[in-house]
């Protein structure tokens, strides 16, 4: 009887740690975020500049979900704020999408 709670147990523990990240950045398009990423972000995190190069690479997956979801950016840039949801959605798929530890990591060029 033991065995079989502790197999469950440790089903259910790992349908929830992965699900989570599945659903993470639902909901986002990854071909805009792209596209907003280039616009809105490299200006500031580019080589050399300001805020540092940030690449999708520079965060694993579960890191860009815990930077988005603490609104970690919002309180230090104007045009973080300026975006609206969507918008910001967008910008996590992408780089959620290819991030350090994705299928696709990249670095946005």
């Amino acid at each position: 009887m033991m065995k079989t709670i502790n197999k469950i147990l440790v089903c259910v523990t790992l349908a929830l740690c992965f699900g989570a990240q599945v659903q993470a950045a639902d909901g986002g398009n990854p071909k805009k975020g792209k596209h907003l990423y280039k616009k809105e972000c490299k200006a500031c995190h580019g080589v050399g500049d300001e805020g540092g190069e940030v690449t999708p690479m520079s965060k694993t997956m579960s890191q860009w979900d815990r930077f988005f979801k603490r609104n970690k950016h919002k309180a230090k840039a104007e045009v973080f704020n300026a975006l609206d949801e969507q918008e910001l959605l967008d910008i996590q798929q992408f780089l959620y999408d290819h991030a350090a530890d994705s299928d696709q990591p990249q670095t946005c060029g």
